[in-house]
C-alpha cells in the first residue's frame, strides 16, 4: 500500500501481525538531542536481539521515502572512496521493523534520522502505519545532557499524550520552551487523532553526553519494557555499562580535579532532591559549574585510549 502522500510504502500482508490484538510500536530517531547516544544504543540492542534469526534485524513492514525527508547537505551520508572510485554510499534509511521480546511478543521499531523536513507529512505517514497494524501504543525514547552526577539514578522524565498513561510525579514544574522535535510533534498529532503516544527521556550527565552510555539505553529500555509489556534482554547493555563505569571511575581515581566537579554536582544534586525547589531547572547550561564540553572531552581522550594500542604494540 502506497500513502496518498507518497512518503512511506507499507507491506500490503504481513501474516504475523493478521491475529495480533495487542501492538505497540517503539520509536527512535536520530539526529536531534541523544545525550550518551542513549537513544541509539537502545535501538541497536533492539535490532540486535529482536529478530529469531542469529544476525538480528527483523522483517522491515514500511519504508518511508527519506529523499522528501533528508537535508543531504546538513546531515551528509558516509561515501566510501576506494584509492580511485567511488564504490560504496550508505544510503540513510527511515523504517519500521517487525521485531520481538524475548519471549516471543512481536513489536514494531520506528527508526533512522529524525525527518529535517516536511513534519506534518511525516506524522500523517507514521499515522497510516500505527492504523494500518492496529497499534494501540506508540513509546518514543531519547535522553538530554543534564548537570546531574553519574552516580546517582538515572532520572527519567515521563510524558504522554493521554494523562491515565502517566505514572509519576513530574521533576518539572510549570511549563518549559524547549527546541522542537518530529518525535514530540507526533505525540501530539497521534493524540489528536485518538491514538496513545507517551515517552521517556533519560537525563545523562552532561561531562558524559559526548560518550556511549549504557546505562542511559539500559534505564530507558527498563521503562519501554513496563510501558509497552515487554520483556527484553538487557544482559548485554547491563555488562557495557559496568565496563563504562569502571573507566570512569578509574578516571577519577587519577583526576582529583574532574572528582571535585562531580562532588559538587552530587551535593547540588542532593540538595535539590531534599528541597524540590519548585521551579529550579537542571538544565546544564543554567548552572555555574564548569561546562561539561570541557569534562567530557577529557574522558573522551581517556576511553579512547584504552581503546587504542598500547607501548607494546598491544591492545590497552
Amino acid at each position: 500500500m502506497t500513502s496518498p502522500t507518497r512518503l512511506v510504502h507499507i507491506v500490503d500482508e504481513v501474516p504475523e501481525l493478521a491475529d495480533v490484538e495487542t501492538l505497540r510500536m517503539v520509536v527512535a530517531l536520530d539526529g536531534f538531542l541523544d545525550a550518551g547516544n542513549a537513544g541509539a544504543l537502545a535501538c541497536r540492542h533492539l535490532v540486535r536481539t529482536g529478530a529469531s534469526t542469529p544476525e538480528g534485524g527483523g522483517v522491515v513492514v514500511a519504508t518511508f521515502d527519506v529523499d522528501q525527508l533528508h537535508d543531504y547537505r546538513a546531515r551528509r551520508p558516509p561515501m566510501t572512496f576506494a584509492r580511485d572510485h567511488y564504490e560504496g554510499y550508505e544510503a540513510p534509511r527511515l523504517v519500521v521493523r517487525l521485531l520481538h521480546d524475548h519471549g516471543g511478543t512481536p513489536y514494531l521499531l520506528l527508526h533512522g534520522p529524525e525527518p529535517d523536513i516536511r513534519w506534518e507529512a511525516f506524522c500523517r505517514a507514521v499515522r497510516e502505519v500505527v492504523e494500518r497494524f492496529r497499534v494501540d501504543l506508540v513509546v518514543s525514547i531519547g535522553s538530554v545532557p543534564m548537570a546531574v552526577p553519574h552516580t546517582r539514578p538515572i532520572a527519567i522524565t515521563h510524558h504522554a499524550n493521554n494523562p491515565d498513561l502517566l505514572t509519576g510525579t513530574s521533576p518539572w514544574r510549570g511549563e518549559l520552551r524547549v527546541p522542537g522535535s518530529a518525535q514530540a510533534l507526533l505525540e501530539i498529532r497521534l493524540g489528536e487523532w485518538g491514538h496513545d503516544a507517551q515517552g521517556f527521556v533519560a537525563h545523562v550527565p552532561h561531562y558524559l553526553a559526548q560518550l556511549d552510555y549504557p546505562r542511559a539505553a539500559r534505564s530507558l529500555l527498563e521503562h519501554v519494557e513496563l510501558a509497552a509489556r515487554l520483556t527484553i534482554d538487557l544482559n548485554e547493555l547491563g555488562e557495557l555499562a559496568e565496563q563504562r563505569d569502571e573507566e570512569i571511575a578509574r578516571y577519577l581515581s587519577a583526576n582529583e580535579e574532574v572528582q571535585d566537579v562531580v562532588t559538587a554536582l552530587e551535593q547540588q544534586y542532593d540538595t535539590f532532591a531534599r528541597a524540590e525547589a519548585e521551579g529550579s531547572s537542571l538544565l546544564a547550561e543554567d548552572e555555574p559549574l564548569p561546562t561539561g564540553e570541557e569534562i567530557g572531552q577529557q574522558f573522551e581522550q581517556f576511553l579512547a585510549g584504552l581503546e587504542g594500542p598500547d607501548e607494546t604494540g598491544g591492545q590497552a
